[in-house]
C-alpha cells in the first residue's frame, strides 16, 4: 500500500514538473517542428525576390527615357517663334522618366548594398516577387505562346494552332490522342471557314495552305 501510494506521488511529481522542466526547450521544438512540416508541405520561400526586377525595370525605363530625350532634342526641344518644337514635350517626360527611375533605381541599389554590408536597420530581404514554382507555370504557358507567335511566321496560323493546342491538351490537360487531334483540328477549320469563308477576312497562311491551295 505503502509503495504504491509513493509511485503514484512520484508519477504525479513527474507529470506536474514535465512543463516546467521542459518549457525552456518548447518554442525550438515547436519551431523546428513547424520549418519540418513547411518543408513537408512543400512551402518554400525560395524564389526570385523584387530588388531584381525592380532595378531591371527602373533601368530599362531610363534607357527608355534617355533615347526620348535623345530622339527630342534632335527634333528640336526648344522654343521657336511659333510655339514649341516638336521635341519640346516628349524632352520633359522622357526626363521626368529618366529623374523617376533613377530615383526607384538608387533606393534599391541602397537597400541592397546595406543588406550586403550587414548594417543595423538593413532588412532581412526583399519581399518575394515570384516564387520558383509560380515561375515554372509562368513559364509553361509563356514559352510555347512565344513559339507559337514565331513559328506562325513560317508555317502560318493555322498548322501552328494545330500543333499549340494539341500540345497544351496532351501536356496540361491530360486528354487522349483521340479528343486531342479532334479539337486541335477541328478549331482551325472553324476559325477557317468563319473568317475566310463567311467574312472573307484572310488570315496568315504557311506552305501547307499553299500546297492544299487554299
Amino acid at each position: 500500500m505503502n509503495t504504491t501510494t509513493i509511485d503514484m506521488n512520484l508519477g504525479v511529481s513527474a507529470v506536474e514538473a514535465g512543463p516546467a522542466v521542459f518549457s525552456g526547450h518548447a518554442p525550438a521544438m515547436q519551431s523546428e517542428a513547424l520549418a519540418n512540416a513547411s518543408e513537408a508541405a512543400g512551402e518554400s520561400a525560395e524564389g526570385i525576390r523584387e530588388r531584381g526586377p525592380e532595378m531591371a525595370v527602373a533601368g530599362l525605363l531610363m534607357g527608355l527615357g534617355g533615347l526620348v530625350v535623345f530622339d527630342s532634342l534632335r527634333m528640336g526641344a526648344g522654343w521657336a517663334d511659333d510655339g514649341p518644337q516638336s521635341g519640346y514635350f516628349p524632352f520633359y517626360i522622357g526626363l521626368m522618366l529618366m529623374v523617376s527611375s533613377a530615383c526607384v533605381l538608387f533606393k534599391a541599389l541602397r537597400a541592397w548594398a546595406a543588406e550586403r554590408a550587414g548594417s543595423t536597420g538593413a532588412a532581412a530581404g526583399s519581399p518575394m516577387f515570384v516564387e520558383h514554382e509560380q515561375l515554372r507555370l509562368v513559364m509553361a504557358m509563356l514559352v510555347p505562346a512565344t513559339l507559337y507567335v514565331v513559328a506562325m511566321g513560317f508555317t502560318g496560323l493555322y498548322a501552328a494552332s494545330v500543333v499549340l493546342i494539341a500540345w497544351f491538351m496532351r501536356r496540361h490537360g491530360g486528354f487522349g490522342w483521340t479528343l486531342s487531334s479532334a479539337v486541335s483540328f477541328g478549331v482551325p477549320i472553324t476559325v477557317f471557314v468563319v473568317f475566310e469563308r463567311w467574312f472573307l477576312v484572310p488570315l496568315p497562311k504557311g506552305p501547307i495552305e499553299r500546297l492544299l491551295g487554299f
